[in-house]
């Protein structure tokens, strides 16, 4: 698969994991996984370019003694992965044109 067309899906597998509960990073990762491999090296910039995009927002909870960063998406982040499903389908119709099918 296209690099850069997977570096974009993993945006939006972060915020799936992200809609159904906020979320560590190491669990994003293991939920993520599930689908494509990710590792947390290639997480955090994603987690970080989200964040400027006003597509998620941090808080830290106290766990075992040491402050943990969870992720939360906001009402922005829950459109854009909206958008992108509305978007998604655009891509199946030509998909399907050149193979040659019918949708």
């Amino acid at each position: 698969m296209d690099i850069q067309l997977k570096k974009g899906l993993l945006e939006f597998c972060v915020l799936a994991v992200l809609q159904r509960s906020d979320s560590y990073g190491y669990q994003i990762v293991k939920d993520v996984s599930a689908c494509v491999e990710m590792s947390e090296s290639t997480l955090y910039p994603i987690l970080k370019r989200l964040g400027a995009s006003g597509y998620l927002t941090t808080y830290s909870v106290e766990h075992n003694g040491r402050l943990r960063k969870y992720y939360q998406i906001t009402e922005e982040g829950r459109l854009h992965i909206q958008e992108f499903l509305e978007d998604w389908q655009q891509v199946m119709d030509i998909y399907y044109f050149i193979k040659g099918s019918e949708a």
